[in-house]
């Protein structure tokens, strides 16, 4: 079943989009390619090196938190090479799993490197979550009830703490446990919280404004005040590890929530198409990264050659 799963994922997201293909017509996908002009693809850089320079101050804020070393310059390098696969590839998260294990390597800890990352990336989330409880509570979207009430809120506690308590009779896992335990404490610090909580605010900001580009490209009218709520919820969705390059979900919900608030589900269809692209887009510097570091490994590998050195030796000087 674990092996089936990533292409079951795939299989899921496809029967998304295939159903709204059908539903919707294909005329909404093709008018989502039609509508991205100029100006959204410019604004979809700028925004996407703005948020992509916050998350890379965050990363290195609770890297260097948990003593390791990080510069913003190579973790905005790092940030984007890893949106570009994590927008590319399946599972849409390997690019951080990536960008975690070889900041590890070469960090010398390859576990408090994936936790560095799991804990940047957490932060974002729970931010995210925060901001859209409090875009929900004064701007409900309409005709969606999707607040959890107490009974859900309840058995998903229960279950986690199922999965904790088990896990803790696993001693691989309860040593991986107690090691992110012991990390997140660390991170609990004026100096480092309130900055990470910022920053991941400000990058929430950042996504919202793209959302709001792509409705404007698509062709919607609605004010700031009716997008928000559908705005938050859709960042939320996109969360699903259920996906074609970020396709699938988010389109499924957007449709939905476009057309609960009168704005058209076929509306809310083009918009979430038009965002897929320009967040490909906002990523695509991502393969300058990967260019020059190919680049830069294969001039290493030839001076390593030139000079005898074995192998590991070529990885180093790459790195």
């Amino acid at each position: 079943m674990k092996k089936l799963w990533p292409w079951l994922r795939l299989v899921l997201a496809l029967g998304i989009l295939v159903a709204l293909g059908v539903r919707l017509g294909t005329g909404a996908f093709l008018d989502g390619l039609r509508a991205i002009d100029a100006f959204s693809v410019a604004a979809a850089l700028v925004i996407g090196l703005v948020t992509t320079v916050l998350s890379a101050g965050r990363w290195v804020l609770v890297a260097r938190r948990l003593g390791l070393p990080l510069t913003l310059r190579t973790a905005v390098s790092d940030y984007y090479r890893a949106q570009l696969v994590n927008a590319v590839l399946p599972a849409g998260v390997l690019g951080d799993v990536h960008r975690a294990v070889n900041h590890g390597r070469e960090s010398g800890d390859v576990g408090r490197g994936v936790r560095a990352v799991f804990f940047e990336r957490f932060a974002g989330q729970i931010v995210l979550i925060g901001i859209g409880l409090a875009v929900l509570l004064t701007h409900p979207a309409p005709g969606l009830d999707l607040a959890p009430d107490g009974t859900t809120v309840a058995l998903v506690l229960a279950g986690l703490a199922v999965l904790v308590a088990v896990g803790w009779n696993i001693r691989p896992v309860r040593k991986a446990l107690v090691n992110t335990l012991a990390d997140g404490i660390r991170l609990l610090s004026l100096r480092t919280w309130p900055a990470v909580i910022g920053l991941s605010a400000a990058t929430v900001a950042g996504y919202v404004a793209l959302f709001l580009v792509a409705a404007r490209a698509a062709g919607s009218d609605a004010t700031v005040a009716q997008l928000a709520p559908v705005v938050v919820l859709a960042l939320l969705i996109m969360a699903i590890p259920v996906n074609i390059g970020g396709f699938g979900p988010r389109e499924a919900f957007l449709a939905v929530a476009f057309g609960a608030a009168g704005l058209g589900a076929a509306q809310g269809f083009t918009t979430g198409i038009v965002y897929g692209v320009l967040a490909l887009i906002a990523a695509l510097p991502g393969a300058v990264v990967l260019f020059l570091s190919r680049r830069k490994t294969e001039q290493v590998e030839v001076v390593a050659e030139g000079l005898g050195q074995p192998r590991e030796q070529e990885l180093a000087l790459a790195r």
